[in-house]
């Protein structure tokens, strides 16, 4: 009986630690593509370019003003939009 518990036990530990080691994996390697990618940021526009767009193409200013400041408070002043396009859905087209 006790063999048993002992062989149970010793199962347990290496499944607990092989599980352990994954997820640790897993978290390292998704925190180092996070920082690559945030340190090579594609290449975008500004959201308005006065030679190609007017805020009335696009949306109106109080639209834009409150998508900037909902990003800035969801972000923490991290993030930042660079590009506004409406998004259509299968039933418009």
């Amino acid at each position: 009986m006790e063999h048993n518990l002992n062989n149970a036990l010793v199962i347990m530990l290496v499944g607990m630690v092989t599980v352990f080691i994954i997820l640790s994996l897993v978290v390292v390697i998704g925190n180092l593509i996070i920082k690559i990618t945030n340190k090579y940021p594609a290449e975008t526009k500004k959201i308005l370019d006065n030679k190609t767009s007017t805020p009335s193409s696009l949306a109106s200013s109080q639209t834009i003003a409150a998508l900037v400041a909902a990003v800035d408070i969801t972000t923490h002043g991290k993030g930042k939009i660079t590009n506004i396009t409406k998004v259509t859905s299968w039933q418009e087209k």
